[in-house]
């Protein structure tokens, strides 16, 4: 699994997409075509991965709406973000 830098900008995958849906929401991967349910932290992560920010400035954000330290949060985040990269998710940081 790759590892993620807390300066590394995180982007949605080209053929990745986010809908909300009741209480939580899901991913479709169009070219797979493959769909996954995300639970409340893995949306408000994804909610923040804009193209723009840092997974550094995304920990933080999330540190604002989640009751947890700041280091566990960091570790967390670096870890999903490496899953969310091998899931396809997320564009692979070295490309």
């Amino acid at each position: 699994m790759v590892e993620i830098a807390s300066e590394t900008v995180l982007r949605l995958a080209d053929d990745a997409s986010v809908q909300h849906v009741g209480d939580g929401a899901v991913v479709l991967l169009a070219r797979s075509g493959q769909l996954y349910t995300c639970n409340d932290t893995t949306e408000a992560f994804l909610d923040k991965v804009d193209g723009a920010r840092s997974l550094d400035q995304i920990v933080g954000l999330l540190s604002d709406e989640f009751d947890v330290d700041r280091e566990t949060l960091d570790q967390d985040m670096a870890e999903l973000a490496a899953e969310l990269v091998s899931e396809g998710i997320l564009a692979d940081p070295g490309v």
